[in-house]
């Protein structure tokens, strides 16, 4: 039986993950569910047109009901940050929020894997596994893996590589505290730092600062420009949807709920993780250096005091 994936919230992040997942053909069907019924039914039928260039996947409009029998919901909805409203207090406003979806979602689809979108992503996720009653290892938040992406895809101009050549991880927070796991980055199955030396682009201090900033600041830069940023984290979306649908058991950097790293407990946080039709089956925390570790230890730590702080 096909596939069938729901999509709670289609703006714009909701809306580019249904038209990435529809190019992909990795399911079926994908029911798209907004609090606005006339957007849900114009951007299925948006994305429907694009279909036939691509894949055979049906793109439709519905309820909650509709969700009926999906084996995975990406909720990419939530509410805005009010001026002078404080982060916990719009935490408290978006878990009010997902307290209403994810009841919708599990009365119609019990068994659905929940993919978590809505930022900041790792709280979210931490929420919505609270309410889910669901194991950690089936709410997935989307997590570094834009940040891990947008690292490869730095790394792969500096080195003229292939990005899909080059193999690092963004670790802990999808945000200001998140790590660049360079000590374990590799160039096909050569240390990054040596595969830049054969290459002729050494990575100096000043490349290192650069690339960093280029990854940890991108959200910034493309908020400044256009607003929001929606091609690659739909893009992210759609690739962690096919890993579970397909069973790929691929290693992804997507945040869940974590008994223990680093020292920390229960921080919901991004590591690479193998992740398949069971949700996350495994972590592979790479070897880090010890600065590293404690930029790991203080995001972790960050993540799990602010979880604390939102009650449910």
């Amino acid at each position: 039986m096909a596939a069938r994936i729901g999509i709670v919230g289609v703006g714009m992040v909701g809306s580019a993950a249904g038209y990435a997942l529809a190019l992909m053909g990795v399911a079926g069907e994908i029911v798209l569910v907004d609090r606005s019924p006339a957007l849900a039914q114009a951007q299925a039928e948006d994305i429907s047109h694009a279909v036939p260039f691509a894949s055979a996947t049906r793109v439709v409009a519905g309820d909650y009901d509709a969700l009926a029998g999906a084996d995975l919901v990406i909720l990419a909805a939530g509410v805005s940050q009010k001026p002078g409203e404080t982060r916990i207090a719009l935490l408290s406003r978006n878990a009010e929020v997902f307290a209403e979806v994810i009841g919708a979602v599990r009365r119609v689809a019990p068994d659905a894997i929940l993919l978590i979108a809505t930022n900041p992503v790792d709280i979210m996720t931490d929420i919505a596994t609270r309410l889910s009653g669901l194991p950690p290892s089936r709410v997935i938040g989307s997590g570094t893996i834009l940040d891990s992406a947008r690292f490869r895809t730095l790394l792969g101009q500096h080195l003229h590589l292939s990005p899909q050549s080059i193999h690092g991880y963004v670790l802990g927070e999808h945000g200001d505290s998140e790590v660049l796991a360079w000590s374990s980055a590799q160039a096909g199955s050569v240390p990054i730092r040596a595969a830049a030396a054969q290459m002729g682009a050494a990575i100096t201090d000043e490349v290192v600062a650069r690339i960093d900033a280029g990854v940890r600041r991108a959200a910034y830069r493309i908020i400044e420009g256009k607003g929001a940023t929606w091609y690659g984290i739909g893009a992210g979306l759609a690739r962690i949807a096919r890993a579970i649908l397909r069973d790929e058991q691929a290693v992804l950097s997507v945040s869940i709920l974590t008994p223990e790293v680093v020292g920390v407990k229960g921080a919901t946080l991004s590591l690479p993780r193998a992740v398949g039709r069971a949700g996350v089956t495994a972590d592979l925390l790479p070897d880090l250096d010890d600065v590293e570790a404690d930029a790991l230890r203080r995001s972790a730590q960050m993540l799990a005091d602010l979880a604390a702080e939102v009650k449910l």
